[in-house]
């Protein structure tokens, strides 16, 4: 089946809602989701959107703070270009009926995180993610050029390798897709395809991201021809709730801005002063790294967040869905600590795009948690994700526009061919694989490395990579095994990445290389 638009954008979050709103003023746009349209990496954000709003803040605290967090690798070009559109991409959520907390005095709330020299961060009390993409959704559902699609699993870019007359270049036409519901993989093409797929979250044993964050649009633009840069510096979360029946549930950095503190479960010893005068408003590198060393130097499971020193009214007002989750738990956070551990949360490399959202690759434009912008650096600011999404997805969106009649049409492509593969009969494979992914990199590639741990690591990916190929190779896809070949393609850049880096920086720490090199470089992978 051939589906044609005149933009494919894949992936439903904030950058790929935001360009197709863009795109939709004069072009059929086609959104491809991988599941549901609200299952992506924004509609779990809780925190909020850091955006230079008072008086008595500006543009130039801003790039700042972002350039410190980012330990000198952040292109100060992409960070001011950012930051200042950053007031205009609030305006516009606003416009679109996301409801803000209001501010006592001044026209929203504004809290404060961690690496923020000001309170600057709008937010929906501690769900701003999903009245984000619930808004962003409700647009989109309403406007006549565009087609939203979910259960669409991508399976490569369409280039001019797969066109009925072949060729060799690597312009980018769309999308094979495998359609969940009929287990047939269709073909969306475009004149232009925009990747906002999110990050590789799901490399890691534990982590923050949603299911599907497996790295899929890093990993088809890798296979296609475009560059891959930084692929080291995945972001840790300081503070992800401990609990063995509930994953993943984010404990927002928000708590700790608001006074929270971090305390040794044994003692009640506040040990955050001891590691960074910033303590708890230290940048989530430093404090995920404090709270690793705490709990390997005292064998502990984790650390608790205590924000039960501030009124009980304030706490609940501030995170009510943080306060009633927890309730359930058996966990009143007005009068108990929170126990927390870091996990994956953030995948500050990805795929090089310059101010436009460009790719390497003609036709291949990519903006949000897919990307290297040169935005993050090698860390992540709070609160800056969704802007990064909102700001490239519309720089993308505007570029295509004035660019529309340099882009040329799609050829014929050739549809996808599965006349020599069987149905799988081992499935079990697959899932063996994905588990033994995951724990080797939580082991060998987490917050703290060695060269060591990281040459095992690759050893067992370029094992994996073979059987995975295989396996491909004979079966028929499906959803895992699609994830499953785009996991170990990841996998292996995060790998190589951190062992070109002889320095730590940022969220790349390794105990053989301890101290940062005179002179900040980005880790580029060319295919």
């Amino acid at each position: 089946m051939s589906n044609n638009y005149d933009v494919i954008i894949i992936g439903s979050g904030a950058a790929g809602l935001t360009a197709a709103l863009n795109l939709a003023e004069r072009h059929k746009v086609g959104v491809i989701a991988k599941g549901g349209l609200s299952e992506g990496s924004t509609a779990w954000a809780q925190g909020g959107i850091a955006a230079v709003l008072e008086p008595g803040d500006s543009f130039d605290a801003h790039i700042e703070d972002t350039m410190v967090a980012g330990a000198g690798l952040n292109n100060r070009a992409a960070v001011e270009f950012v930051v200042g559109n950053a007031p205009r991409a609030i305006e516009r959520l606003a416009e679109l009926g996301v409801p803000f907390n209001p501010g006592e005095s001044e026209r929203w709330h504004l809290t404060r995180e961690g690496g923020h020299s000001h309170r600057r961060i709008v937010h929906v009390d501690d769900a701003t993610g999903w009245a984000v993409q619930q808004a962003l959704e409700k647009a989109a559902f309403a406007h006549p050029n565009i087609t939203l699609i979910p259960d669409m699993v991508a399976i490569d870019l369409a280039t001019g390798r797969h066109g009925e007359r072949y060729s060799g270049e690597g312009h980018v036409w769309g999308v094979y897709a495998l359609n969940r519901k009929s287990g047939r993989v269709e073909l969306f093409t475009g004149r232009a395809t925009i990747l906002a797929t999110g990050g590789a979250g799901r490399t890691y044993l534990y982590s923050t991201a949603p299911r599907g964050a497996t790295g899929d649009g890093i990993a088809m633009a890798w296979r296609a021809g475009a560059r891959v840069s930084n692929m080291e510096f995945m972001q840790f979360h300081p503070t992800c709730l401990y609990n063995l029946e509930v994953k993943n549930f984010l404990i927002t950095e928000a708590v700790r801005g608001e006074g929270g503190h971090l305390k040794i479960p044994t003692t009640g010893h506040r040990f955050m002063p001891d590691f960074d005068p910033r303590a708890e408003l230290a940048p989530r590198d430093v404090v995920a790294r404090a709270i690793d060393h705490e709990i390997k130097r005292l064998g502990l499971d984790y650390v608790h967040l205590d924000i039960s020193h501030m009124p009980a009214d304030f706490v609940r007002e501030h995170f009510p869905n943080i306060y009633t989750k927890l309730l359930g738990l058996g966990i009143d956070i007005t009068t108990q600590p929170i126990p927390v551990v870091p996990a994956q949360h953030y995948t500050c490399g990805g795929v090089v795009v310059d101010l436009k959202g460009r790719t390497d690759l003609p036709g291949l434009y990519a903006a949000g948690e897919v990307t290297q912008s040169g935005l993050h650096g090698a860390n992540r600011l709070a609160s800056n994700s969704l802007l990064e999404c909102l700001v490239f997805g519309e720089a993308a969106a505007g570029h295509i526009m004035r660019h529309w009649d340099e882009l040329p049409s799609p050829p014929p492509i050739r549809p996808w061919d599965e006349s020599r593969v069987s149905d799988s009969d081992e499935e079990v494979i697959v899932q063996h694989n994905w588990r033994e992914i995951r724990r080797f990199m939580w082991d060998y590639v987490g917050i703290v490395r060695t060269t060591k741990r990281l040459e095992r690591a690759h050893h067992r990916i370029r094992l994996l990579r073979r059987e995975v190929e295989e396996y491909y190779g004979n079966f028929r896809v499906t959803p895992d095994l699609i994830e499953l070949r785009n996991l170990v393609e990841v996998a292996e850049l995060i790998v190589r990445s951190a062992l070109r880096r002889k320095e730590s920086r940022g969220l790349h720490y390794t105990l053989d290389y301890p101290d940062p090199l005179a002179v900040a470089k980005d880790t580029v992978l060319v295919p």
